[in-house]
């Protein structure tokens, strides 16, 4: 049974679907941390409804970024975390962190990246610049994080078709829900070893 830390900055809808899938055992994890740099998260409060164990870590605690890199470490250390699952984490993963889950570090983004990827590309920002684009299909990515946002090795994707009277809600709504399956079927993917992640 892996065991999963969770990083989340806001609502935390998929950090759900992932406690929901773990819970039903489509999932075979257990999800033992939740980490946000947002003390007023309602994933937080979700997850201490579960009774999974939660850390409020930002740089309002530690303005240094080394400290919290440390900090995010070692609480994940502690918890033996075999597995990070970045669920709406909107900060840059710190050095130490990035070497010590050196390619089990995994993230989801809203769009089929390379496409609407970077900083700044995130939640309802993404969906615009994908009609702005006029593309004709957005979708949900699952890849690897590394030190450059949304640039890391790809493991999963699934599209989603733009219809024509598509808002950046509406697709956004459509696009959520592509994301809930994906991340769960690719985190249990590379548990039942169907994905290999990199080991050096």
């Amino acid at each position: 049974m892996k065991k999963l830390g969770i990083l989340v900055s806001g609502r935390g809808s998929n950090m759900a679907a992932i406690v929901d899938a773990c819970e039903q055992g489509t999932v075979s994890a257990t999800v033992e941390l939740v980490i946000s740099n947002n003390k007023d998260s309602m994933a937080l409060c979700l997850a201490q409804e579960k009774n999974i164990k939660t850390a409020h870590l930002s740089s309002s605690i530690y303005p240094d970024a080394d400290a919290l890199d440390s900090a995010m470490c070692d609480a994940l250390t502690a918890s033996k975390v075999d597995l990070v699952l970045l669920a709406g984490f909107m900060k840059k993963i710190g050095p130490k962190m990035l070497a010590r889950y050196k390619g089990r570090i995994i993230n989801i983004h809203p769009s089929l990246l390379p496409k609407h990827g970077g900083q700044g590309m995130f939640g309802i920002n993404v969906h615009r610049a994908v009609l702005d684009s006029g593309d004709k299909e957005s979708g949900v990515t699952i890849h690897l994080v590394d030190d450059e946002y949304d640039e890391g090795a790809i493991l999963a994707q699934r599209a989603v078709v733009v219809k024509p009277e598509d808002s950046p809600e509406s697709l956004a709504a459509r696009v959520l829900k592509v994301e809930h399956l994906l991340f769960t079927e690719t985190i249990q993917k590379i548990i039942d070893g169907s994905i290999i992640l990199p080991t050096d």
